[in-house]
């Protein structure tokens, strides 16, 4: 993974039954190929259930030819944590889920993803796999961006749980962090891009 060959790239983690179609990663996916960077942006398709979504994730860590910088939102926050301390990476999390504040009964159940329809089942075992993915934050490991109008999830439970780490914390807002667009630059910056 050294010398010349050696490319940084960014992996986006998209949240819970959403997919790469996801506007920021669509945003993201297009600002990189603007800067003739397509080749080093991933956006896999994440398995619903946590510990196969990490290993599928982890194989595609371990394939990089560079650095990577993680890219996480809502529960794609939780799962770049949590690959950012196994792989010891730089992540950015974009009002992510704090599942060790959160009630995670409430996602068992029938969902379907937003984007493709699929139907699948949540399930306790499931919950059990994101209670043993928490981890405490290495601080200088990550870059927090929260929206306080978050309407999904608490801003304040990321912003304690992120204590220490470089935060952006801006008014109003919702969960879809609606100020992503003017942060692109400042992400590639800090992806070293």
């Amino acid at each position: 993974m050294g010398g010349a060959l050696s490319r940084p790239q960014v992996i986006y983690l998209h949240g819970f039954c959403s997919s790469p179609a996801s506007w920021k990663s669509r945003l993201l996916a297009e600002a990189m190929a603007a800067r003739g960077l397509a080749g080093r942006f991933a956006c896999p398709q994440l398995s619903p259930f946590p510990a196969q979504a990490m290993a599928d994730v982890s194989r595609l860590i371990e394939a990089a030819d560079g650095p990577v910088t993680l890219v996480g939102s809502s529960l794609g926050g939780h799962y770049a944590h949590f690959l950012a301390e196994r792989y010891r990476l730089n992540a950015v999390l974009i009002n992510p889920a704090a599942v060790d504040r959160l009630e995670l009964g409430k996602f068992v159940g029938e969902h379907h993803n937003f984007h493709s329809g699929e139907r699948f089942v949540f399930g306790q075992a499931h919950v059990e796999e994101l209670r043993a993915q928490v981890r405490p934050p290495t601080v200088d490991r990550y870059w927090l961006l929260v929206e306080t109008g978050d309407e999904v999830l608490d801003y304040r439970q990321a912003v304690k749980f992120y204590a220490g780490c470089r935060q952006s914390i801006l008014p109003g807002g919702d969960h879809s962090f609606t100020r992503f667009p003017e942060f692109i630059p400042q992400i590639l910056e800090y992806a070293g891009l």
